[in-house]
């Protein structure tokens, strides 16, 4: 169960990053209004406080959600920007998932 929390506690996390990220994005690169930068600017906030909820140290836990972050990142661009994940993404983001389950869940002494 506690696995399952922290998977949860790591997309709310990256949703918040990736989702307050392109608020940004669309606000400074797209000319979108000045509020939707500010809403991508309070939603990277909370990504910060969510990934506080995690249980693990600081650098463990941000090191770890890199990988989460990678294939996050690689929906994203499918699902909203319509950029079609090739064998390099599946195969770079299923690296790093492996890397973050070994950093997160590793049994240690």
């Amino acid at each position: 169960m506690k696995i399952l929390l922290s998977i949860a506690i790591f997309i709310v996390a990256g949703l918040c990053e990736i989702g307050g990220g392109y608020l940004v994005w669309l606000c400074l690169r797209e000319h979108k209004s000045w509020w939707i930068g500010a809403l991508g600017g309070i939603i990277l906030f909370a990504y910060g406080v969510v990934a506080t909820l995690q249980t693990e140290n600081f650098g463990r836990v941000y090191a770890a959600y890199g990988g989460i972050f990678i294939v996050m990142a690689i929906i994203w661009g499918w699902k909203v920007d319509g950029v079609i994940p090739d064998r390099y993404d599946l195969i770079g983001g299923f690296i790093a998932l492996i890397g973050m389950g070994i950093i997160m869940f590793a049994p240690r002494s």
